[in-house]
């Protein structure tokens, strides 16, 4: 909205104590047709999800034989890591720097922490589709023999038990910044409703009175927490890609996979935030509290992620392109060039050549829409890299050989069977739909509890805010939290 002399007025301005308070509890307990009937697809589309999954368990089980029948699955356990499992970190960050134009999305990305809980159930079966690393079993671990993994010391319970262990802390974690956050919004969703969910909303904010002791404790614990937060985050992207796909494919070996990963789950959590404000904003039902700004603001930040993405993928390239290592050859047209053109494609120009392209205008990026399609790109561009990374890595039977340079091609084949394409069937198709649908539903079903816009985030925002006359205009005044 405009002021007549070409400057937004935010909606903030517009806004109250009381008719946020109101207006808030009462998206909680209302009942929302739209929103049941969406809740509804998504609940049949996760159980087809769950048919594909138990379908692939009793033909296939979980066996070294068919481990290259889970590579869509593993790939996309990491792609919900890189979306809903990274999305609550973009609250802590610009938490941490104090944003203003943070506060309507701090609660949406805080609110797929409880995903982490899918993803955690979605780990399980991974854990029985990694093979041992000493793979004779004689006690010592010898190349071209055994499975080469960065686990060189082989530590009691690794790599399975610590791999776990990270993400049980990671989801905890996630869930406990939600938990924290949105205490005193559960006693003002408590006190103003009824039935059973008032009653767990009540128990969940164990008393918060709102002094200024519970307001410097909530922001120690946020801050401690986020810092915990991040730290888990960067230790099971490393983890995951590390055990999950270069481990798998004899002979690769980098350095800059694991930062790489870990990047492009910050950059699709971005995406994924973006896109998720821009559905409330458009068919939530929560215009009011969402504007430009955060749209506006967070574009750059996209742009700024997306240039990294760039720059890594680069480094990674030129590393292997300049080796010329037999192996990193093989690693490079298996990933990239070869096996998982169409693949990596996708990825590059979803990733990077699409956002770069639209952001790098100051005009699309000064709108709601341009970032949202942005992030919906790097959020598939995030899918496509995680199916060439894990897809290809699950394929490969022989995960003791020396080097994938070594496999040799059959009889009228040009590629060795190891490292040919795996297109997915249809159990893979309704696995992939099972997880999309199910952060979706697990998301929907997280506002049918709390407010999915924070109460007390956006009310503080007011008392930083004047809006002034001055001259024949009237703007706004921001002051700036300690």
């Amino acid at each position: 909205m405009a002021n007549g002399n070409g400057h937004i007025t935010p909606v903030e301005v517009d806004l109250t104590d009381q008719g946020i308070t109101e207006h808030l509890s009462h998206k909680v307990f209302a009942f929302d047709r739209r929103l049941a009937y969406a809740m509804a697809g998504l609940g049949v589309l996760f159980i087809l999800g769950i048919i594909g999954f138990v379908m692939r368990a009793v033909g296939d089980g979980f066996s070294d034989a068919s481990r290259h029948e889970w590579g869509y699955y593993a790939a996309m356990f990491a792609f919900l890591l890189c979306t809903a499992g990274t999305a609550p970190l973009v609250a802590v960050a610009f938490r941490w720097t104090k944003n203003h134009w943070r506060r309507p999305l701090s609660r949406a990305s805080e609110m797929f922490a409880l995903v982490g809980i899918l993803n955690l159930l979605w780990f399980i079966p991974l854990m029985a589709l990694l093979p041992a690393i000493d793979l004779n079993g004689d006690g010592h671990l010898e190349v071209g023999v055994d499975r080469r993994t960065v686990w060189f010391e082989g530590p009691i319970g690794a790599p399975l038990w610590w791999d776990m262990a990270a993400m049980i802390g990671l989801v905890v974690c996630g869930l406990a910044i939600l938990w924290v956050s949105a205490r005193p919004d559960m006693s003002v969703v408590a006190a103003r409703g009824s039935g059973w969910r008032a009653a767990l909303m009540r128990k969940l904010a164990m008393g918060w009175q709102g002094t200024k002791r519970d307001w410097r404790r909530q922001q120690a614990f946020l801050a401690m927490l986020g810092g915990f937060y991040f730290m888990l985050l960067i230790l099971v992207h490393t983890l995951v890609s590390l055990d999950f796909a270069l481990s798998l494919v004899p002979g690769w070996k980098d350095s800059i996979l694991a930062p790489h990963h870990a990047l492009t789950g910050i950059q699709a959590a971005a995406g994924t935030v973006l896109v998720t404000i821009f559905v409330m904003r458009t068919w939530g039902g929560y215009g009011r509290y969402i504007g430009l700004d955060p749209f506006w603001a967070f574009s750059k930040v996209l742009l700024g992620l997306t240039l990294l993405w760039g720059y890594f993928w680069f480094s990674e390239f030129m590393t292997f392109w300049y080796g010329r290592d037999p192996t990193e050859q093989s690693v490079i047209k298996l990933v990239m060039f070869e096996s998982y053109r169409t693949a990596f494609l996708l990825n590059f120009f979803f990733s990077f050549v699409i956002p770069f392209g639209l952001l790098l205008w100051n005009g699309v990026r000064k709108s709601v829409l341009g970032p949202t399609i942005a992030g919906a790109s790097v959020i598939i561009g995030a899918f496509f890299m995680m199916v060439r990374l894990y897809v290809p890595a699950f394929n490969i039977r022989d995960v003791g050989a020396h080097s994938i340079a070594d496999f040799e091609a059959g009889v009228g084949q040009a590629i060795p069977s190891q490292l040919l394409p795996v297109t997915p069937d249809v159990w893979d198709v309704f696995i992939i739909l099972g997880g999309l649908s199910g952060t979706a539903l697990i998301f929907l079903l997280g506002t049918r509890l709390l407010p999915v816009m924070s109460m007390w985030e956006t009310k503080e925002g007011l008392l930083y805010m004047l809006v002034r006359p001055l001259l024949k205009g009237r703007y706004m005044v921001l002051g700036k939290p300690d």
